[in-house]
């Protein structure tokens, strides 16, 4: 979704109606993208390549009230966890970014100047050079490229 990710949108979504549950349908099984998923306030999350069972399975678990995350995804995230150094690292990082950070980095990351991203919010030029300053100081990455490849490993922009 150009200008606005599954993740912000789920946030949107559950801030405005928060009785309506929001069932994610997403490429993406890294830890980061399926926990930052769940703290948005999804409800179920279900991989693209899932059967129609699968997906029929979350929708009614949703209808009744319940959570649901699907195989592949929680054995991506039980694998990673168990690999990882007790869930620090990239999922952490992305928990403490702000809506606002995670925007901006997804526009940077979707090759757009700071100016062209300063019109597309409706904020000054200065504002997004400092979101942008933030962003590298608090992710320890310096240039660009760098940036984009963690919007790629936390799921905020697919590799394509």
């Amino acid at each position: 979704m150009p200008e606005l990710n599954g993740l912000d949108a789920t946030a949107r979504i559950v801030r405005q109606n928060p009785k309506t549950a929001v069932v994610i349908l997403s490429m993406h099984a890294t830890e980061a993208y399926v926990l930052e998923a769940l703290r948005a306030g999804a409800s179920a999350y279900v991989l693209k390549n899932a059967s129609i069972e699968e997906l029929e399975r979350a929708i009614r678990a949703v209808v009744h009230g319940e959570k649901y995350l699907s195989a592949a995804a929680s054995r991506h995230l039980v694998d990673q966890f168990l690999r990882s150094d007790g869930g620090t690292g990239a999922a952490d990082d992305a928990a403490s970014l702000t809506t606002r950070q995670r925007e901006i980095l997804q526009l940077v990351a979707e090759g757009r100047t700071s100016r062209d991203i300063a019109r597309s919010l409706n904020l000054s030029l200065k504002t997004v050079e400092m979101h942008r300053a933030q962003l590298k100081q608090r992710l320890d990455i310096h240039d660009v490229a760098g940036l984009t490849r963690y919007a790629i490993r936390i799921g905020l922009i697919s590799p394509e």
